[in-house]
């Protein structure tokens, strides 16, 4: 049987759900060996670009030419999996989304003298430009949770991803609660999959799975307003991970305890 083709590629961030992938050093020669890898830059040089069965993707896209490899890659893959919350969500560089402050803060940083090679704009995850399969949150990604969903994926299974919130592995790690002890923690909204590393260290949830499908947004809203917490201090913790959409339901949330 022929290995199924695969490509890891690159857009906007730290690429550290690609290290991650590197750093699996007992198991790296089996992600090899398990397909046809054509392409991964930080891993090989002997990359060439063909019709692929599963693109995978790291990081935001920030630049037409990203968006133009993206409308180009899509055609010729049969399956696209978003790896970590850049690819997933936009990432810590879209946590000013939708402010209408992009171009100030861009010119800040860069000046306002004009890109010749690609022309940038404001920091959105893959799937705002083209259809996504699978999305393997994190930062960076869960190891563990990678090489599972690796090999279910190269079998023609589909990943398998925990729809629960990091709540549920804090009680198998049998963890106090924060919230009792009046953190802003956003356990009960995001996605399990960490294996609640920061609370099992009493420290916060920051969200960095994204958020969990089963997740109640209404009861965590109205318990952190009842810790006095002001609408500002949920909206950033939000924003940091979980995309401009987590924080249009929080608003909604927000404008209905106004009235």
């Amino acid at each position: 049987m022929n290995k199924p083709k695969v490509g890891f590629y690159n857009l906007s961030g730290c690429s550290g759900c690609l290290l991650t992938i590197l750093n699996c050093e007992n198991q790296l020669l089996d992600v090899f060996n398990g397909a046809e890898v054509v392409s991964f830059l930080m891993a090989q040089s002997n990359n060439v670009e063909k019709e692929l069965d599963i693109a995978f993707i790291d990081g935001s896209v920030t630049t037409d030419e990203q968006e133009e490899f993206l409308h180009e890659l899509r055609p010729r893959t049969k399956k696209v999996v978003c790896l970590g919350s850049c690819s997933c969500y936009g990432g810590v560089q879209a946590m000013e989304n939708e402010k209408g402050t992009w171009l100030k803060r861009f010119n800040k940083v860069y000046g306002k003298k004009p890109f010749k090679v690609v022309k940038p704009f404001e920091s959105k995850p893959v799937d705002a430009f083209i259809p996504v399969d699978y999305y393997l949150p994190g930062c960076p990604i869960d190891a563990d949770q990678f090489l599972y969903n690796y090999a279910r994926l190269l079998r023609g299974l589909p990943a398998d991803v925990p729809k629960t919130p990091v709540c549920l592995e804090c009680k198998w790690h049998e963890n106090e609660c924060l919230l009792l002890k009046d953190k802003l923690c956003l356990g009960p909204v995001t996605s399990a999959g960490c294996k609640a590393k920061c609370p099992s260290h009493n420290l916060p949830c920051i969200g960095c799975f994204g958020p969990a499908d089963e997740s109640n947004l209404t009861s965590e809203f109205s318990l952190l307003k009842e810790k006095g917490y002001t609408f500002p201090e949920i909206e950033r913790k939000l924003r940091l991970f979980g995309g401009v959409k987590f924080i249009k339901q929080f608003k909604s949330l927000w404008k209905k305890a106004q009235k």
